[in-house]
């Protein structure tokens, strides 16, 4: 299965939907997308993977690099996921307290620090 993603900035916010597979295959291309994002000035950044079907560790490393390159600009990551299979791969690799995880982009947008 492809990878799909789509970008889009709202107020301080960049806002990344991700669809399909994140696997060693696809995950370049994730990494691609949030490091351009960074690069074009954006640390606010709302990772949407409601439409993810898989995730994997390689998937995980991406998220985690990228938290931590945008904490050292003073931004913050957070990720947007209701799917339990998904939500349950944060849990048992304990990043479930390293991301703020939320239902919605709009929940996520309003816990924002400031």
């Amino acid at each position: 299965m492809e990878l799909s993603l789509t970008s889009r900035t709202d107020g301080d916010f960049e806002i990344i939907e991700v669809g399909g597979e994140i696997d060693v295959y696809t995950a370049p291309k994730l990494r691609e997308a949030i490091v351009a994002a960074v690069d074009a000035g954006h640390t606010q950044l709302i990772i949407d993977v409601q439409k993810v079907d898989f995730l994997d560790s390689t998937g995980l490393g991406v998220l985690v690099g990228a938290l931590k390159r945008v904490r050292a600009d003073g931004g913050s990551l957070d990720i947007v996921c209701t799917q339990e299979r998904i939500l349950k791969i944060f849990e048992i690799t304990g990043l479930d307290k390293v991301f703020g995880l939320h239902t919605s982009i709009d929940e996520a947008r309003t816990t924002q620090p400031l």
